[in-house]
This record gives structure tokens, sequence and C-alpha cells, in this order.
């Protein structure tokens, strides 16, 4: 999984004026169109429906952190223990669907946005093989925190190291905070479910950016900004627009220089109600009225 790198120099900082960000995304689901766990059970013949429900299960009993069902099943579940090796975590990377320009948004975050320089990490309770295996050749492997296995001399699981799910996110955003020495308001977190609830609010609370890429109710109501589109490029909108502080035009323009043309451009604002009849009671009831003098 990922390694925290050395502290940078602060003297060589203090001549570049550049402002320094971490761009933190999740990986299911947030760069991909699929989760790992429905790729995995396909391939080794698990029916994807029986995955599903043992993983719905979980959730439903908080039985694990949000987001560590799959490593969960991988460990304690006997099918998948007998079925699944390493080998097969790093073929599920080159099976998963991942979204359209995640190389061009690695490159324009780190070189791209003049004035600034966003550290690109990716903070995934998917197995960190899978993420190895599919970003491979975009985002470096020591920019990358999943969930990590101990093996044994066949390849079968033995036990998990650590899994970056949940809280975990937030223990992993912290340190590098720390290696990085940046500042927790010059933090960008990216995500699409409940497992990604603890750390948004985190970085809400310290005045950083968050940014749902789904309309699921559990991130959009506590993401800053949504963005909801098939490329994963699609984020640097909002980032340019709350962090960079451009103006439209030169957002479009930006785009159109690194040759993506923005043909629709939709911002509203989605207000989740649950809406019951209400019960009303006699004021007598409720300790209400006038009372005889």
């Amino acid at each position: 999984m990922g390694h925290f790198a050395d502290p940078p120099n602060l003297s060589s900082m203090a001549e570049n004026p550049l402002k320094r960000y971490i761009f933190a995304s999740d990986f299911d689901q947030t760069l991909t169109f699929n989760d790992s766990g429905y790729v995995l059970a396909e391939l080794v013949g698990i029916p994807v429906a029986e995955f599903e429900r043992k993983a719905k299960g979980m959730a439903k009993i908080n039985l694990v952190q949000q987001g560590a069902e799959l490593a969960y099943l991988l460990l304690h579940d006997p099918e998948f223990r007998a079925k699944v090796r390493k080998e097969h975590l790093y073929q599920v990377g080159k099976h998963i669907r991942l979204k359209s320009d995640i190389k061009l948004l690695y490159e324009a975050l780190a070189h791209g946005i003049d004035g600034y320089l966003f550290d690109f990490y990716v903070l995934s309770a998917a197995p960190v093989e899978v993420i190895h295996s599919a970003l491979e050749g975009i985002v470096p492997r020591d920019h990358i925190f999943g969930t990590e296995f101990r093996y044994g001399e066949s390849g079968e699981i033995e036990s998990i190291v650590t899994a970056t799910a949940g809280y975990g996110k937030v223990a992993v955003l912290k340190q590098l905070l720390v290696q990085l020495v940046v500042g927790p308001d010059h933090v960008i977190y990216t995500g699409d479910g409940s497992s990604d609830i603890h750390v948004m609010l985190e970085v809400n609370a310290r005045d950083g950016l968050t940014i749902a890429v789904s309309e699921s109710p559990h991130v959009s109501q506590i993401a800053r900004r949504t963005v909801l589109s098939d490329s994963a490029f699609a984020v640097l909108a909002p980032i340019l627009e709350e962090v960079a502080r451009w103006e439209r035009s030169r957002i479009r323009a930006f785009f159109e220089t690194n040759g993506m043309l923005i043909q629709e451009w939709e911002r509203v604002r989605t207000d989740w109600l649950t809406v019951r009849p209400a019960i009303t009671e006699p004021a007598e009831a409720l300790g209400v009225g006038s009372t005889n003098q």
C-alpha cells in the first residue's frame, strides 16, 4: 500500500510560492464504474447476487466499517477464502472499468494549474493489489492506500494488515497532513458513498473541500459540491471554482486547452425530504390552552 514520504524541504518551499493541497480520492465507484467485490465474485465464479446479499447483510448490522465488507469476506467467508488468491486481486484491477481521463486529471493537478500543486492520493477500502493493478502507470504506488493483506505460501489470505475504511481514511489523511506539512484547510476529498462519511465530515470541519460524485444521500448531503460525470477530469470544475477562484469562462478554456469540451454544465441544488402526515393532538393533551381562573 502507500508509504509516507519524508517531509519536504522547508527552505525550498519558502523559495517556491506554490500553494500546496492534498487531493484524496476514493476508488470504487469514484474512479471506477463498478465495485471491486462484484468484479472479483464474477471472476472466481461466485454469484454476484450472493456477494451483494452478504455485503448488504454486514452493512445492515454494522458488522464492519462501511466499505470494508469485501475485506471481511475475503478473510472470514469460507467460499471467498477457498477461491480467492493474491493473483485474482491483480486480475480484478485489469477487468474493472475505470472512469475516463484519470491520468489527465493526475497530470493537471500535478502540473497544470498556475500557482498550485495538488498531491494526488487514493484512499480506499478496496484491496491494494486491485488498485495498484487498475491504476498502473497512472498513480504512483506510494500514493495509494488500500486494504493490505498478509498471504500464505500458496497466495491465500491469512490476515488483514490494515484496512483503509471508515475512520481509517481519516487516520491516513492526518498522517499525510503531517508528512507533507499541509494545513487541514488545504485538503480536497472526493467520494461516492457511506464509506466516505467519516472523512468528509472531518474535511468539512477543518475547512477543506468535499466533492461527491454520486447522488447518494449519504454523501450528497455532506459534501460541499456534487459532480456527476463519466469523466474523472470533471472534478476539476469545483476545484477551480472553490480553490483557485476561477470564473466559468476560464474553467471552460482550461478544459479545452486539455482537449476536453464542456458540453453541458448544469448546477442545481438538491433537497432530500421525507414528508409524512403530521400527527395532531388535542390542545388539552398537549397541555396547551386556557385555564379557568
